[in-house]
């Protein structure tokens, strides 16, 4: 195999790991399998990134990016619509990857996430909330977000009502349990942020009131 490594790019090297990650998955994705991919020996990766932990966290940490400046707050937009549709955003970029929760599952920010986490900040704190609070929702959200897509991309294909509670035995649970499987993937996920946000928009009010 001839190595090309000398006219690889960071860049190159990472769209080549998120193409493979679509494709096989993150268990099995390898530098190995990325060095076969880009036509280049496993070490010459090592210019570049000096280990598979390093390339995840920057396969992560590229996603994020590809979303951040459409999802950054702009002037006059409401505290509540626009924490809903940054999530929504959120969401829809991990699910944009196989295995996207999973590749962003325990990762930090760092970098060039902090000037849009400090503008996110800022508009919550505009509203209102203190910095604490605004950077403890930021994080609920975030990991309520995660968790659900690591859900959504873990469930095996099953008829909907397959594993239904028996309504005679359980009535209450076979009743949420109806509502809950005749929603869309997308309504059941606003549902469960617009939770999130009522809690918040209760706190905020109880502390004008205070």
């Amino acid at each position: 195999m001839k190595d090309t490594g000398a006219r690889l790019t960071r860049d190159t090297v990472l769209r080549a790991a998120l193409e493979l990650l679509d494709e096989v998955g993150i268990d099995a994705l390898s530098t190995r399998r990325l060095a076969e991919r880009l036509g280049v020996q496993s070490p010459t990766l090592y210019w570049h990134f000096r280990n598979k932990g390093e390339l995840l966290d920057a396969m992560a940490e590229a996603i994020m990016l590809e979303r951040r400046r459409a999802s950054l707050p702009q002037p006059g937009d409401a505290w509540d619509a626009w924490l809903v549709a940054n999530a929504c955003n959120f969401r829809a970029a991990l699910l944009a990857y196989r295995d996207g929760a999973r590749l962003h599952a325990g990762t930090r920010p760092r970098g060039a996430h902090f000037d849009g986490i400090e503008c996110k900040l800022a508009l919550l704190c505009d509203a209102g909330f203190t910095p604490e609070q605004a950077i403890d929702l930021m994080f609920a959200i975030g990991r309520f977000v995660v968790g659900w897509v690591l859900e959504e991309q873990a469930e095996p294909e099953r008829a909907p009502d397959a594993d239904a509670p028996d309504p005679a035995a359980h009535p209450l649970v076979a009743q949420g349990w109806a509502a809950l499987h005749a929603r869309s993937p997308d309504d059941a996920f606003e549902r469960g942020i617009a939770l999130l946000v009522d809690g918040a928009r209760a706190q905020l009010a109880a502390r004008r009131a205070g």
